[in-house]
């Protein structure tokens, strides 16, 4: 029997430090002989790389982004990581719909009974039946104050189309963030992202250790 795969996404405002983490756990994971995919959202197929150039670089309202997004979703989903979790893998991606429930419904302020409404026809594998929805086994929050978060996007490169959005802009996705977290405590684990990179890194290491993914 196939051993069951487990999905985790990494999460939080841009400029919170999460990216840097990600390769991190997939070589401590394939260490103790886990097979591993990496990928990101919005992204993680051709189709879905060609929506993610729109989403970030071409202007547009505040559905037609998430109608993007979560069409990027259903390709990444029904491409990569639902057969990667058949296998057996472990999956860790770069943003999930949480981001979603953060940048279009926090930061743009989309209605929420929008994106979840989205939420259960893009992550049904069955649609429209709507058996299971797939969502991350475990979730890290990347939790970083947006000024500092600023900062640090100055420092490292050239702004994206959300990036050079204003600090109430962040300040919302962080709140929205927060509330999503708030819903779904058994699934989140809140990273405090201004510590140093090694502490960082051991809270990490010490959420996925407490599942039993790490000895």
């Amino acid at each position: 029997m196939t051993e069951q795969g487990v999905f985790i996404s990494f999460e939080g405002i841009d400029g919170a430090g999460k990216s840097s983490h990600i390769d991190n756990l997939a070589e401590r994971l394939r260490g103790v002989g886990r097979h591993v995919t990496v990928t990101r959202e919005p992204g993680g197929t051709p189709l879905a790389e060609e929506l993610r150039g729109l989403v970030l670089n071409r202007p547009m309202d505040g559905l037609t982004e998430a109608l993007l997004v979560f069409a990027a979703r259903r390709d990444h989903l029904m491409t990569v990581i639902t057969p990667a979790l058949a296998r057996g893998e472990m999956v860790l991606t770069d943003r999930f719909t949480d981001s979603s429930f953060a940048y279009q419904g926090g930061g743009q302020g989309l209605s929420l009974s929008i994106l979840q409404q989205l939420e259960g026809w893009v992550q049904s594998p069955d649609m429209p039946e709507h058996s299971v929805m797939v969502q991350p086994d475990l979730t890290l929050w990347f939790d970083l104050a947006p000024a500092l978060a600023a900062q640090r996007l100055a420092l490292a490169r050239s702004p994206d189309r959300f990036e050079s959005r204003g600090k109430d802009f962040f300040v919302r996705v962080r709140d929205a963030y927060a509330a999503r977290a708030a819903q779904a405590p058994g699934r989140f684990v809140r990273i405090e992202a201004e510590a140093g990179r090694d502490l960082v890194w051991r809270s990490v290491e010490l959420a996925v250790q407490a599942r039993g993914w790490l000895p």
